[in-house]
């Protein structure tokens, strides 16, 4: 069974929460947050105060992707605002272990993201403690840039691995009607949809056509 996480970040705030009821009678349980710095990805978005106000205004899981440097000294002011599971990237931890055991800790479901050129065998250490990994499939800090073919491998190689662990996989970037059936294919649990669901004449509808039902 296919599960998306909508991308609020493509939403329209001046109409979060009727968004948001709306992603969820279409079926969704979750939805994502990027978090961006503008210093580990070129752009800049929100950050605990815009997620403890969301974690108000509904009950749908809450996945906080951290595209920031020096995770390690924000990961409290993440949890505290309401997250349910927590990523941060590969490429900016200075200490993974820490970082993991920080989140879950705090009763928090712990996440690593790696960028398309991070070579995936990096991160198989860790899978034994993680919660959640997450793929990038472009480059972050932008959204509706094309997906990158290439990083099927990747997703077909980590899944792999999810017999013998209890991690659920999440593919990020360039997710829409062309590429989501290559991404459920190669073995992902949960796709990052953004543009190509909220920038949809009906987002009920379209989030349909994405589950292929």
């Amino acid at each position: 069974m296919r599960n998306i996480s909508p991308s609020v970040l493509s939403a329209d705030f001046s109409v979060i929460q009727d968004q948001l009821n709306v992603i969820k009678k279409s079926g969704a349980t979750r939805v994502h947050l990027d978090v961006m710095d503008g210093n580990f990805v070129p752009n800049l978005t929100f950050g605990p105060i815009i997620i403890k106000s969301l974690d108000k205004l509904t009950d749908l899981h809450l996945e906080t992707h951290l595209m920031i440097n020096n995770p390690h000294k924000y990961l409290q002011e993440y949890i505290d605002a309401g997250s349910d599971t927590l990523i941060f990237h590969y490429e900016a931890s200075k200490n993974i272990i820490k970082d993991i055991e920080t989140i879950k800790n705090n009763d928090v479901l712990a996440g690593i993201a790696i960028n398309p050129d991070t070579d995936h065998k990096d991160i198989i250490k860790y899978l034994d403690i993680l919660d959640y990994v997450l793929i990038m499939t472009v480059f972050p800090g932008f959204g509706g840039q094309k997906f990158i073919e290439k990083t099927l491998f990747t997703i077909k190689e980590l899944s792999s691995f999810k017999i013998d662990k209890n991690f659920v996989l999440g593919v990020d970037g360039g997710v829409n009607m062309n590429t989501i059936d290559k991404v459920y294919e190669a073995g992902a649990d949960i796709t990052i949809v953004g543009s190509a669901l909220f920038g949809a004449d009906s987002i009920s509808e379209q989030f349909k056509l994405l589950l292929n039902e």
